[in-house]
């Protein structure tokens, strides 16, 4: 018999030596505005990252912490994964010690293909399908046969056998796969239908330059191929062509046709155009192409698949009564509850991981989806709590979740809620990032770090780091603010006139009656999903005298910068032109300015394979972009260079009066300064701008539209405390100067300032879609009849 051998404890009674690894420790930041930033931060602690728009709260977080751990675990792949891989730079940083694997939920809308949605984002839909294909009645094949995103194949053939001589034999194959896909709609759900009195005058021939469509100019390449494919007499009207060459026209099969001795390929003009605009995603189109689709192109329900995207053979197979496009467009909370009914020891496992996920939903406050809603339709909010859904239940512990303002979106109702999933993931053992301007999300935080003190070049440094109660004592603008409460107007305008809006009833609105008051400003409010956006969305037309600013975020590139997506750039462009006489395209780093050596970008890629590519400032130009002979032209002492380096509020000066006065600029610049972007260079990269000084680089761009009703979707979306304030006298500036101001919104500082206020509600979904108040906040907040009037009488002290 053997003895069991015992050995001594040799372990110290202290702290073991793998217990000191408690911090992350950043040493010298220096992205983006980062000013050589040194900082600890406590780990399986909740952080809050406060300070200004643009003070570098999303630098040090995401592209610092968060880069750093991405690019690490990229490192641990082998060269042979790297290189599929995205090519991810080490951050501007010294030393960054202590990470641990982060995951980042940032606000970056989802996917925007009519493909994507919901479910589909979440596995649910996945779940869904392999469910019905296990249980549903009659059974029409495997989870493939009820995917939108696949079509139906077929295909037969034969094909020859080489055994050797006199062994060839032929052997014949077929092969087939059932998809779910609607054939009409292509799994879109939608068919357009194109307007073609906005393609072409068909009262003159293709001669007489008869597009109204975008590039369709008359000495271009597209229009050339048409009047000399050979198909149509270019002096015969549109009008008066026959039945074929209207096919041809339209209609037509890609087809060989030589122009000018040169090989070109002819399409009929309604092909072409959907496959040049209609493939695009929407907002990822320039100005003037999209108000062209808005204007040309309408988009309805597919009558074969009735929206569902789905084919008959998929939707005729069923579960009890309730077939997959049923349980795709019900409330996720309705469709939880239905999924909790089904009781199938065949398929528990599955049942249990659909179940665990549509809670999640419920419990993230998202129950009123459904998984049918396309990703792409989603608010900026939605969007980050739906990427939230696959962390809630995950077994990972020790990871750094990083969030970057989770309360956006939120009514203050909800607000508790997402509190209280933070704080379950830090007490799973994990490190909670969060970058949040909401006082009620500051309060929760174990740890403080504010930056600042201002925006930009301002900004970079931490000004204070430790407990709330320490921020509140701090002197700095957040510790400033944090206490501040707007208060109720004791007096409100009185409206001009009303906008009457009759039977709304788009998604969950049951047939409201409602009048907005004009010359007023007019704050819709309403817990999420109760159907604010779908009442001013679905519901204000939106002709010429509505200027709509919604929460789609504004996209660019590298070389991209305020000045050319306000459009402040075309009359800078055409002063310095006028001034020396020559072509204002000279003046473009992305036409014929550009250095030739960096093609106007500025800076020179190397692109080392598996390697991070390396960006080196262009020794040609030095940075600047400009080819050096257009740098010789001068206004007012300034080259095209220079003045893309000033800030706002030198440029608005500099354009304002002198050698350099441009009414234009100066116009365009002195709405910028208004709504706090002075410190913004003009050639700023918008890829560097933070969330919130994009929302207020769109809200100047739209403030420049002609209107009488300024319609805005969340506008406080990003903006610290102080920055409200400045845009509530903005608010009032448009009011008093005669435009009427709807605001959608869930900032009780905006709600106290408001002249009417319009709630919905009770609930979401199904439960709201009702008017649940009308009047002024004063009202509101005296009966305390709704959630919003709780709130908003919690806010202010009352």
């Amino acid at each position: 018999m053997s003895k069991a051998t015992t050995t001594t404890d040799r372990r110290p009674a202290g702290p073991h030596v793998a217990d000191s690894h408690d911090v992350i420790r950043v040493h010298g930041a220096r992205e983006n505005n980062l000013r050589d930033v040194s900082i600890e931060i406590p780990k399986r602690r909740l952080t809050v990252f406060t300070g200004v728009s643009g003070s570098g709260k999303s630098s040090l977080v995401f592209d610092t912490i968060a880069a750093e751990s991405q690019r690490l675990i990229n490192e641990t792949y082998s060269a042979f994964l790297q290189g599929f891989m995205p090519n991810l730079a080490r951050p501007e940083v010294d030393v960054l010690d202590g990470l641990t694997t982060a995951i980042a939920v940032d606000q970056q809308r989802m996917g925007s293909d009519p493909r994507s949605t919901v479910g589909t984002a979440t596995d649910a839909n996945t779940m869904l399908r392999i469910l019905f294909s296990r249980l549903g009645t009659p059974h029409i094949g495997p989870p493939g046969a009820f995917s939108f995103n696949t079509a139906s194949v077929s295909a037969s053939g034969g094909f020859t056998v080489d055994r050797g001589a006199e062994k060839t034999r032929t052997e014949k194959v077929s092969f087939s796969r059932t998809g779910g896909m609607c054939t009409h709609c292509e799994g879109r759900g939608r068919v357009s239908d194109i307007d073609l009195t906005q393609l072409y005058d068909d009262s003159k021939s293709l001669s007489e330059d008869p597009f109204t469509i975008p590039t369709y100019t008359g000495g271009g390449w597209v229009v050339r191929v048409i009047a000399e494919s050979g198909f149509f007499d270019k002096d015969k009207p549109i009008r008066a062509y026959t039945k074929k060459e209207r096919h041809d026209f339209l209609y037509r099969e890609p087809t060989k046709v030589k122009v000018n001795g040169v090989n070109l390929t002819y399409e009929g003009l309604i092909p072409k155009i959907r496959k040049t605009f209609l493939s695009k995603d929407r907002e990822s189109m320039q100005p003037h192409i999209r108000a062209f689709v808005d204007r040309a192109v309408t988009f309805t329900r597919c009558p074969e698949c009735d929206g569902t995207r789905l084919s008959e053979l998929a939707r005729s197979s069923r579960i009890g009564t309730v077939n997959i496009a049923d349980a795709c467009a019900m409330e996720i909370r309705d469709l939880a509850e239905w999924v909790r009914g089904l009781e199938e020891p065949s398929v528990a496992p599955l049942l249990a991981k659909l179940q665990h996920t549509l809670d999640s939903f419920v419990e993230i406050g998202l129950g009123y989806l459904s998984l049918d809603r396309a990703s792409g339709t989603l608010s900026g909010g939605e969007a980050q709590r739906t990427k939230m859904i696959r962390h809630l239940g995950s077994s990972l512990t020790d990871v750094t979740y990083v969030f970057d303002e989770p309360s956006i979106g939120l009514h203050p109702h909800d607000i508790q809620r997402m509190n209280n999933l933070l704080l379950r993931l830090r007490d799973k053992g994990n490190t909670v990032l969060v970058v949040e301007h909401k006082p009620e999300t500051i309060a929760i935080a174990d740890h403080v770090v504010d930056l600042g003190p201002g925006a930009g070049t301002a900004g970079g440094t931490v000004c204070f780091e430790g407990t709330l109660e320490g921020l509140r004592g701090s002197g700095t603008v957040t510790g400033r603010h944090l206490d501040d409460r707007a208060k109720i107007k004791a007096a409100v305008r009185e409206p001009t006139g009303a906008l009457e809006i009759r039977g709304a009833s788009a998604n969950n609105l049951r047939s409201v009656d409602v009048d907005i008051p004009l010359g007023v400003l007019t704050v819709i409010t309403g817990v999420a999903g109760s159907g604010k956006s779908s009442l001013v969305h679905g519901s204000i037309p939106a002709d010429e005298g509505v200027v709509a600013i919604d929460q789609t975020p504004i996209r660019g590139s590298r070389r991209s910068n305020p000045a050319t997506y306000t459009g402040l750039a075309d009359p800078i462009r055409k002063a310095f032109a006028k001034a020396n006489g020559v072509k204002p395209a000279l003046f473009s780093a992305n036409s014929e300015g550009a250095c030739p050596t960096c093609n106007g970008a500025g800076v020179i890629y190397t692109d080392l394979a598996i390697m991070q590519s390396v960006a080196t400032p262009c020794e040609e130009c030095e940075g600047r972009r400009f080819d050096a002979s257009v740098l010789e032209y001068c206004l007012g002492g300034r080259d095209i260079s220079e003045v893309l380096a000033m800030p706002v509020t030198e440029a608005e000066e500099f354009f304002g009066g002198g050698e350099a006065r441009t009414p234009a600029a100066h116009k365009i610049l002195e709405r910028l300064a208004d709504v706090g972007l002075g410190y913004l260079t003009l050639g700023q990269p918008l890829t560097t701008l933070s969330g919130g000084e994009r929302q207020r680089l769109k809200l100047a761009t739209h403030m420049g539209e002609k209107g009488g009703v300024y319609v805005l979707d969340e506008p406080t979306t990003g903006l610290h405390l102080a920055d409200v304030e400045q845009l509530l006298g903005l608010l009032d500036r448009l009011v008093d100067s005669g435009k009427s101001v709807i605001v959608i919104e869930h900032h009780q500082a905006v709600m106290a300032h408001a002249d009417w206020i319009i709630d919905l509600g009770p609930g979401a979904g199904h439960d709201g879609g009702r008017i649940v108040y009308e009047g002024t906040p004063a009202d509101l907040v005296e009966s305390r009849s709704t959630l919003t009037g709780e709130h908003l009488a919690a806010y202010v002290g009352a």
